[in-house]
């Protein structure tokens, strides 16, 4: 009977258990290897579709905004070439109804705060029907204080009041107010008092007209992830 080399059989032992160990550590490895790098391609690939989807948004709404932008640009060319602006005036004459439709809209509601220009605009109201004359404009200048209300992302309208008091007959005074309706810019009269006679009348009144700040433009930038 032969007798057994037990030495050399735990040897082949230990030899196939180093081997197997070494072979499970490498196919663990690979395994977790392969699965972190799967989880790093699905991600990627989920943050590159988002990306395409926002760019492609994105690239509509571009399109989008052009064509409403040259639609505009059509629109805003005929409306100030117009022989005759949108108050009856003459697109490029000078006088107190005079201008194209542009200056007329930009003139019913500036976007800043200027009371020397609502005077002057109150003089050439007055001074051009005949028998009118005034006899002061008063009110605040708040330029100061609204010179930080210039622009806004929310734009309202400010007040801006005023007194003013003119001297003419019936007829005249008539056709100030008459004036003050149909002005470009708005006008709204708190009160009003007249006195006197019909060929001498005083009116004295208490209004107020408005600005509104620009409206501001911001472009954003979205971050994906």
């Amino acid at each position: 009977m032969a007798k057994t080399d037990y030495t050399s059989v735990r040897g082949l032992i230990d030899k196939t258990n180093t081997t197997v160990v070494v072979v499970t550590s490498i196919a663990a490895f690979v395994t977790i290897f392969c699965l972190v790098a799967s989880k790093t391609f699905i991600s990627q690939a989920a943050y590159q579709s988002r990306v395409l989807t926002a760019k492609n948004k994105a690239v509509t709404q571009l399109k989008s905004d052009l064509a409403a932008s040259n639609e505009l640009n059509t629109s805003y060319k005929a409306f100030v070439g117009q022989d005759k602006n949108i108050i009856g005036g003459n697109a490029t004459g000078t006088g107190p109804q005079d201008g194209n439709n542009a200056k007329i809209i930009l003139d019913a509601l500036p976007s800043s705060y200027d009371f020397p220009a609502l005077a002057t605009t109150l003089e050439k109201l007055t001074t051009q029907i005949p028998g009118l004359s005034i006899n002061n404009i008063t009110g605040t200048d708040d330029e100061v204080n609204q010179s930080d209300n210039t622009v806004s992302a929310t734009p309202k309208p400010v007040e801006m009041p005023f007194q003013l008091s003119v001297t003419g007959d019936y007829n005249a005074i008539q056709q100030l107010i008459d004036r003050f309706e149909h002005s470009i810019r708005p006008f709204q009269i708190q009160t009003m008092n007249i006195s006197g006679d019909q060929g001498n009348l005083t009116m004295n009144l208490t209004a107020q007209t408005f600005y509104q700040p620009a409206k501001t433009f911001n472009i954003s930038t979205k971050e994906i992830k």
